[in-house]
């Protein structure tokens, strides 16, 4: 496991990976790559995430759950794809509820959330590695409890940021924020099974730029996925 974060991220967090935990996550994975199987996403690409967008430029975050589990999809941004895989079902309708609320939005011709991760969003799985064609895999190995620490942190020693939590999964970390320092929106799932349940119309992109500006931020140009 390579540890590689933005200067922000590794002077914050550099208590938490010394922890016996992340040891043992560490190992395990080690353990799992000399076992041949193979562990997604890429090692470089593993806190991705933590490059992208710096502790104290967060503005808004996107909890997600696993990476996805097939080849080159994953690429340490939660929801979000590498260029030349094909949109996953999720993904198609995050761009169908940005169109609906940005009509000038226009459907890139890749999946990767990198731009947004650019502007301050930070794209955050709980769970931060999986197993090829096994979902679920790494689940409760450990990287919850970081993750958890990431938001904690982003909520005792920031202020003013915009939660997007999508699903139960996602609604479950409200517990984690200070509801009176930061705004939580929560949503159903994207996936094919809820978007139709409360995903689709809850202009989650349109308040969350209206909460920024409100407090003299910049919003997020959602609709910049250059191709």
């Amino acid at each position: 496991m390579s540890i590689q974060f933005e200067n922000s991220w590794q002077e914050i967090l550099k208590e938490e990976l010394d922890k016996n935990y992340m040891i043992n996550l560490h190992s395990f994975l080690q353990i799992r790559g000399k076992e041949g199987y193979t562990i997604f996403p890429p090692n470089n690409l593993i806190f991705n995430a933590f490059k992208h967008t710096p502790f104290d430029q967060v503005k808004v975050a996107i909890i997600g759950q696993d990476p996805y589990h097939g080849k080159n999809q994953a690429h340490g941004l939660a929801f979000s794809v590498q260029k030349g895989v094909k949109l996953p079902p999720s993904l198609k309708n995050i761009f169908k509820e940005l169109q609906s609320e940005y009509p000038n939005f226009k459907y890139p011709n890749h999946g990767d959330l990198s731009q947004w991760a650019d502007q301050g969003v930070l794209l955050l799985n709980s769970t931060l590695t999986v197993e090829s064609s096994d979902p679920g895999s790494h689940q409760n190995r450990g990287w919850e409890i970081f993750t958890d620490k990431v938001i904690q942190l982003l909520s005792e020693k920031r202020s003013g940021i915009i939660f997007l939590l999508w699903g139960k999964y996602a609604q479950a970390k409200a517990g984690l924020i200070d509801h009176n320092k930061h705004l939580i929106l929560t949503a159903a799932h994207p996936s094919p099974f809820s978007a139709y349940h409360g995903f689709f119309g809850c202009n989650h992109f349109i308040l969350t730029n209206e909460y920024l500006e409100k407090n003299g931020e910049k919003g997020i140009d959602w609709c910049k996925l250059t191709n």
